[in-house]
């Protein structure tokens, strides 16, 4: 009886042991050590390549308005053979400035009591010509030779005055004489014409 009771239990402790054969959930060295791969593989980030955007036209250097107004005024050399002395003021004339970026002037007196002045006034964008052109002196039109080279040409006589206004570019000229008479401040334009039209057309 104690043999077959011996039998016995050797039969169940035989297979408990295999049955615990398999993993041990609770050994952490043999549980996890075929582990299984479910999720894919990430893939490498793409590169994008960004393209340089097109360089913008380069503008060519747009020159300071007030030294080229100064470079276009008319000097003592200029009037020398008016015979005129240089006084100090500021000349005014017809033109308004307006928009104008700058302006340069210059007044000179007869041995009388006649004045000659002369003001070059700079415009932005080379709206010099529009401003001409918008612009009334008060007076009357005055035909005086067409000057080349320049975009825009007016001139009034006002009584004993006469204005003169030639425009290029981004400036215009303004020659202003007053004399004892109309006829005189009118042919003082007509000679100091081409000095104006010389200094203006030689700016860019």
């Amino acid at each position: 009886m104690r043999h077959r009771q011996a039998i016995a239990v050797a039969a169940v402790a035989l297979v408990g042991l295999t049955g615990c054969d398999g993993p041990d959930p609770n050994n952490l060295e043999t549980y996890y050590d075929d582990p299984v791969t479910t999720s894919a593989p990430v893939p490498a980030p793409t590169q994008v390549r960004v393209s340089q955007a097109q360089a913008a036209p380069v503008k060519p250097p747009v020159p300071e308005l007030g030294p080229l107004a100064e470079r276009a005024l008319l000097t003592d050399a200029d009037v020398a053979e008016e015979g005129v002395e240089r006084v100090s003021g500021e000349a005014s004339g017809c033109l308004a400035d307006g928009p104008s970026a700058g302006s340069r002037t210059a007044t000179w007196r007869y041995p009388g009591a006649s004045l000659l002045s002369h003001r070059v006034l700079a415009f932005p964008d080379s709206s010099a010509a529009q401003a001409v052109a918008e612009n009334e002196c008060p007076g009357k039109t005055v035909s005086l030779p067409v000057q080349p080279g320049v975009e825009r040409q007016q001139a009034w006589r006002d009584g004993k005055t006469c204005t003169v206004l030639l425009a290029k570019g981004s400036l215009v000229s303004e020659l202003t004489v007053s004399a004892s008479t109309e006829a005189r401040a009118v042919e003082a334009a007509k000679r100091l014409l081409p000095a104006m039209t010389a200094k203006l057309t030689a700016q860019p």
